[in-house]
């Protein structure tokens, strides 16, 4: 057996990856459930049912995937350019903190200039933090992914610090949190009597500028074309050192949005618990859509789903929600696997 490149890549073989990726996931998860003594055509009817079976549970579903949206945005475009940004959970926490610095009582503005305004801080600090292993990278060739990786936990423990020290809110019942954003600050209800914000509204518009960005600018063209090849790009040229910094505060920016839509949208103040693992995740979300902004909204959908279903699953069948991670992870390798295949085609002797 052996791997053959393929001459030409059809429309329909790049659909099919994601797609087979996702059904190969839940065949996968189907053994795990019937392992844990349950019947998966019931425990998948309760995945969907407890994630889009009712408004509450479609507002819940919607609300998840806000910051997958972003999340997965960052990554997308970041891979496009091979810049390997496995920080977003990093950079989601600075937006965090920057929109926590600023909406506490340090500025406030009409609700109309407040929210964009906090949007594009939180994006300046994401994509500073992202700015710092993208330099190493080009100037001293450092592998990114160790460190953008590593920078998650130096922001994780300096949110630590934060929340148990000089931000600490003394009106929290003695609660690790700081003190919530003003009223100005606070993104608004889109759906009443449920969780969901105008933050999806914000990230779905975010995904077409993306998406516009990638397709019809020369940023765009350059991001891509540094990623298809770096020395065809120099011969070109196209300053590639400076596209990749560019890059990165773009997809640090996009990161340092789902910190900030988390925090005003949802939570109102900043904890330690505001993201589960939204930028890890983010990298599923973005790989599942072959790095498009418009697949993006699709597959943090799907992820969305599956975290959300999960729970209900395991209330009523009394099986691990765990699962729903389990299905995330078979995803991700199900469509690198897919990826190598629409490039290369088996071959027996």
């Amino acid at each position: 057996m052996r791997l053959e490149p393929r001459e030409d890549t059809t429309l329909m073989l790049k659909a099919l990856g994601p797609l087979s990726a996702g059904f190969i996931a839940l065949l996968c998860c189907s053994a795990l459930i019937i392992w844990a003594g349950a019947s998966p055509i019931e425990a998948f009817a309760l995945l969907i049912k407890g994630s889009l079976g009712s408004r509450f549970a479609i507002s819940e579903t919607l609300t998840r995937a806000i910051p997958l949206i972003f999340c997965g945005l960052a990554a997308a475009v970041a891979f496009r350019a091979k810049l390997w940004n496995i920080g977003a959970e990093g950079q989601l926490y600075a937006g965090a903190c920057m929109a926590t610095w600023l909406g506490t009582g340090m500025i406030d503005l009409p609700p109309w200039l407040m929210i964009p305004f906090l949007f594009a801080a939180g994006a300046l600090a994401g994509g500073l933090l992202l700015l710092g292993p993208t330099i190493l990278k080009t100037k001293f060739a450092v592998d990114e992914v160790v460190t953008t990786l590593l920078l998650n936990f130096i922001m994780l423990l300096f949110v630590n610090w934060l929340v148990f020290g000089p931000w600490k809110d003394p009106m929290a019942m003695g609660w690790p949190q700081a003190a919530p954003v003003v009223d100005s600050a606070i993104i608004g209800p889109l759906l009443a009597k449920t969780r969901l914000h105008w933050g999806l509204a914000i990230a779905v518009l975010t995904a077409i500028g993306v998406w516009l960005l990638m397709r019809f600018t020369t940023w765009g063209f350059e991001i891509r074309a540094v990623g298809h090849s770096p020395k065809a790009s120099t011969f070109a040229g196209i300053p590639v050192n400076r596209v990749v910094i560019r890059t990165a505060l773009i997809s640090g920016g996009l990161a340092g949005f789902a910190g900030v839509s988390e925090l005003c949208g949802l939570k109102g103040y900043l904890t330690l618990d505001l993201s589960p693992g939204f930028g890890y995740s983010g990298i599923v979300v973005a790989m599942l859509a072959s790095l498009h902004p418009l697949g993006v909204l699709l597959s943090s959908l799907f992820i969305a789903v599956l975290s959300i279903g999960a729970d209900s699953m395991s209330r009523s069948l009394n099986i691990s929600n765990y699962i729903a991670d389990v299905a995330t992870a078979l995803s991700l390798l199900a469509v690198l696997v897919s990826m190598m295949l629409t490039k290369y085609r088996i071959r027996w002797n």
